[in-house]
C-alpha cells in the first residue's frame, strides 16, 4: 500500500475489507481475564458475543470502530453493504446484554482498563455520528463504560505515561469524543479536569521514547489530548513550554520513525503502530499549531514521515493486520471534517 496524504474510497473501502476479515476471526484469541473459579473458563464468543474476534477484545472493538468510521464517510461505497450486514448481526440486544453480563463479573473491575474502555466510548462516539439504529442498541454498553471513567477517574491520583494500552493520556482523548458526541457534560467536565490536572504543568518533555514495545507515543499522546481540553491560544502558550525545540526537530526521537525489526512478533509491530498513532498526533497537533509557527512545518513534516514509514505494513502478518488499520485511519483523517 502506498502512502498517500489523505483518506480516499479506495483506500477506506480496503481497510473495512481488511476489518471484515478480521471481527469474526475467532482464533488465535488472548483473553483478558481474572478467573474466579473453573466456571469462568469458556470460548471466547460466548464471554464475548459481539467482540469476539481480532485476536484480542479491545481490537475486536476498534475493528468495528473503523467500520463505523468507513460507512459514515463513505455511505454510497459497495463495502456498506456488507459493513452494514455485519452491524445487523453483531449489535442485538441478546449479544449487547451479553457483553454486559461480562462486566458484572466481581473479577472484571479491571477489565480492559483503560484502553478497552475508551476505544468502546469512540466506537459509540461514530455510531451516533452514523445515524440509524445502533448506536441506540450499544448506548446500554457504553454508559456501562461511561461509568467506569466516572468511578475511576477520582480515584486514579496519578497519569499513567506509557507508549501501551494503559495510558491515560489516550484513553481520556478517546472518551471525550464519546462525552462530546453522547452530550454528557459532567463526563465531559471530569475528563477535562482530569486531564489538566495530570498533563497542564508539563514542561520541556525529554522524550525517551520509542520503547521497544509502544504503539503510543508518551509526549505527543498527552500534547494531543490536551489539545482538545485546552482553548487554541492556551494550547499554543502551553505546547510552545512542553515541546520547546520542536521547530529545529528536538527531541530527534520524537521525529525519527521507528524501525520495526520482525512483523510477525506482536510486540515488535506495536511499533508500526507507533509510527501510525504518532503521524495521527503529529498531523492534529500541526492543525493546532500558528501556520507561522515554525513547529507546525516540523510537525507536518515528521506526521508525512511516520505515515510513510509504516501505512505500507497495515496488511500482512496477523499479529499487525488485526488492529494497524484502525491507527492508520486515525492518521489519514487527522485534521480533516469529522
Amino acid at each position: 500500500m502506498s502512502s498517500p496524504s489523505r483518506l480516499t474510497p479506495e483506500i477506506a473501502a480496503g481497510f473495512a475489507r481488511i476489518a471484515l476479515g478480521h471481527v469474526t476471526r475467532p482464533w488465535p484469541y488472548k483473553l483478558d481475564q481474572v478467573l474466579a473459579g473453573e466456571d469462568d473458563l469458556a470460548a471466547p464468543r460466548r464471554l464475548h458475543p459481539i467482540f469476539f474476534g481480532s485476536f484480542d477484545w479491545h481490537s475486536c472493538v476498534h475493528g468495528y470502530w473503523l467500520l463505523a468510521a468507513v460507512r459514515r464517510r463513505f455511505p454510497d461505497h459497495a463495502v456498506a453493504t456488507g459493513i452494514d450486514a455485519r452491524f445487523a448481526a453483531a449489535f442485538t440486544e441478546e449479544a449487547v446484554e451479553g457483553e454486559r453480563a461480562f462486566l458484572r463479573r466481581p473479577t472484571a473491575r479491571g477489565f480492559e482498563r483503560p484502553y478497552g474502555w475508551a476505544w468502546l466510548l469512540k466506537l459509540q462516539a461514530e455510531l451516533i455520528g452514523l445515524g440509524g439504529p445502533w448506536a441506540a442498541r450499544l448506548a446500554p454498553l457504553a454508559a456501562d463504560f461511561a461509568d467506569r471513567f466516572r468511578s475511576h477517574l477520582p480515584l486514579a491520583t496519578y497519569p499513567v505515561r506509557t507508549g501501551v494500552h494503559s495510558s491515560t493520556a489516550f484513553a481520556l482523548a478517546l472518551a471525550l469524543d464519546y462525552a462530546r458526541a453522547a452530550g454528557d457534560l459532567d463526563l465531559e467536565d471530569l475528563l477535562r479536569a482530569k486531564a489538566l490536572s495530570w498533563y497542564a504543568g508539563d514542561r520541556d518533555c525529554q522524550a525517551w521514547e520509542p520503547s521497544g514495545e509502544d504503539f503510543l507515543s508518551p509526549a505527543l499522546m498527552e500534547a494531543e489530548c490536551l489539545r482538545r481540553v485546552l482553548p487554541a491560544e492556551d494550547f499554543r502558550a502551553w505546547f510552545a513550554g512542553f515541546l520547546p525545540r520542536a521547530a529545529a526537530g528536538d527531541p530527534a526521537s520524537l521525529f525519527t520513525p521507528a524501525s520495526v525489526s520482525d512483523r510477525s512478533d506482536g510486540k515488535i509491530a506495536h511499533l508500526d503502530g507507533l509510527n501510525l498513532s504518532r503521524a495521527w498526533c503529529w498531523r492534529s497537533l500541526a492543525g493546532a499549531l500558528d501556520p507561522s509557527d515554525p513547529a507546525a512545518a516540523a510537525a507536518s513534516a515528521a506526521a508525512e514521515a511516520h505515515l510513510a514509514a509504516s501505512l505500507p505494513h497495515v496488511a500482512g502478518d496477523y499479529m499487525g493486520e488485526h488492529w494497524l488499520a484502525s491507527f492508520a485511519l486515525l492518521a489519514l483523517t487527522a485534521g480533516a471534517v469529522r
